[in-house]
């Protein structure tokens, strides 16, 4: 049975230092990798499944617990299910435990490169006031950060902004169209065309 610990220890690594971590760890984190994919599916699925259905609600009560559920619920679907609708079937649970870590401050227990990760469920948002209020939290983040460590993190800064452009612009996702069986506008047709455009 998985655990807390080694959900973190498979995503985040054992390095002590977070720009080792990064070093170590981005390639997975965010490049197209169908072993990658194919890993998280068969060996998290049966542990995602069971946090959708709040079975492992428990777990939230401490902040890595809590971590760990995000990751089941916002990364980790992201990359069991590419490309299908289920890749984002878990989001609402990922966000509502999110905002219930802010609210007790559990993000403020957890090291700078996973509270990364526990943002990212708002940065996924097609809300604007989650988009607004992942900009802030990044921007909060990389503040409390030494500067010999802030280039790591500006990155992550850069891509929040950018997903709050977006939803700002169109109040939706529009590479998230084709997948979720929404029509384009035309406007979006001619984003999509653009570099960057999906994530």
């Amino acid at each position: 049975m998985e655990t807390p610990n080694t959900i973190r220890t498979f995503w985040f690594g054992t390095q002590p230092s977070d720009q080792a971590v990064i070093k170590e760890c981005s390639h997975r984190w965010w490049s197209k990798n169908e072993a990658v994919d194919r890993e998280i599916r068969q060996r998290f699925e049966p542990v995602m499944l069971l946090a959708k259905e709040n079975a492992l609600k428990h777990w939230a009560g401490e902040p890595q617990g809590l971590l760990a559920l995000i990751l089941l619920t916002d990364q980790f679907p992201r990359n069991a299910y590419r490309d299908t609708p289920q890749a984002f079937s878990f989001d609402p649970l990922a966000r509502a435990w999110c905002k219930e870590g802010l609210q007790r401050g559990d993000h403020l227990r957890l090291r700078p490169i996973e509270r990364v990760f526990f943002y990212l469920p708002l940065e996924h948002s097609e809300s604007l006031a989650d988009q607004e209020q992942s900009v802030a939290l990044y921007e909060e983040l990389i503040a409390g950060i030494d500067e010999s460590q802030r280039a790591e993190f500006e990155g992550f800064l850069w891509f929040a902004k950018r997903h709050h452009e977006i939803i700002q612009r169109f109040g939706r996702f529009p590479h998230r169209n084709p997948v979720l069986g929404r029509e384009s506008t035309p406007e979006e047709i001619a984003f999509l065309k653009e570099k960057g455009s999906s994530f």
